[in-house]
């Protein structure tokens, strides 16, 4: 499935919904879309003419890029394109060099990191994380999938649910989670986690999980790809890449980040169980502390 052209709040910032709907642009979108990502200061000293000039573009194709992404027009993407650069994210356009000491180079990857977070709070549909929620409150049994840098991610996921007295568990082997997903009955809810959405062992879980009548939600960074397709529910992470950083690590901490919201949610739904589980888990965890 597409990420959906949906009504976008109004503190959802320019940068924020290109790089939501990048993966989805047509070829002359890109071009602007490129442009504005890597000229984002030029842009809001052009005219709608000269950035037309500049993007080897109509300015029609600009008019209908601005209202793709939800602005009256070109005046009104310029005005969310330079709160964009006043805020204290706009650091996060640098590249770390080679000179950088420590320092700034912890400035640069912390305020990736807030951007990856900031990011992603803005193209979170909250109708998904409610059924996604609603569908992990009432299932017979939830299981987490991910392989890879993702794998941790669904351990780190069981570590939390596990408390709120679901019955789930965490599989990162190829080979038992197919033979999971195959076994699962209808009422269950498999969770797959790939930042590229393309994880061929990810997807053949679900699918088979699919198959089997089970609720599917994954969590992905990328639209367009065969995850979102076969899901019932899909939650978009948003990063961006950079020469030293993939984007799929800063992503990580967004897909932790879900997950916790997840937790909450569900941890309300079953506030009782969840409150007992918790107390029983402190008072284990205690035997283990010298």
């Amino acid at each position: 499935m597409n990420k959906p052209n949906f009504p976008w709040k109004e503190d959802q910032g320019c940068l924020a919904r290109i790089r939501y709907m990048y993966d989805n642009f047509t070829a002359t979108e890109l071009n602007i879309a490129n442009y504005i990502l890597n000229h984002p200061k030029d842009i809001i000293h052009l005219s709608i003419t000269q950035f037309a000039e500049m993007a080897n573009c109509a300015d029609a194709s600009i008019f209908r890029f601005c209202r793709r992404l939800g602005y009256e027009g070109y005046q009104a993407l310029k005005i969310s394109l330079a709160a964009d650069l006043v805020t204290p994210l706009q650091a996060i356009h640098e590249e770390v060099e080679i000179s950088d000491n420590m320092a700034t180079i912890a400035k640069k990857v912390f305020t990736v990191n807030a951007e990856t977070l900031s990011d992603t709070l803005q193209v979170l549909d909250p109708d998904s994380l409610e059924q996604a929620v609603n569908a992990i409150a009432k299932a017979d049994r939830v299981e987490f999938y991910g392989c890879g840098g993702s794998g941790p991610i669904a351990l780190d996921a069981y570590h939390k649910f596990v408390r709120t007295g679901l019955s789930c568990i965490a599989l990162t082997d190829s080979h038992l989670q197919i033979v999971s997903a195959g076994l699962l009955k209808p009422g269950s809810v498999v969770v797959g986690i790939s930042h590229s959405g393309s994880s061929k062992d990810i997807i053949d879980a679900v699918q088979a999980a699919k198959e089997a009548g089970v609720t599917t939600i994954c969590i992905t960074d990328y639209t367009k790809s065969p995850l979102t397709k076969i899901s019932d529910i899909v939650l978009y992470t948003s990063s961006r890449e950079t020469l030293l950083r993939p984007e799929s690590m800063s992503c990580r901490l967004a897909q932790i980040s879900i997950l916790d919201t997840l937790f909450i949610g569900v941890s309300m739904l079953r506030e009782e169980e969840t409150y007992d589980n918790l107390a029983k888990v402190r008072k284990l965890i205690a035997q283990k502390r010298y």
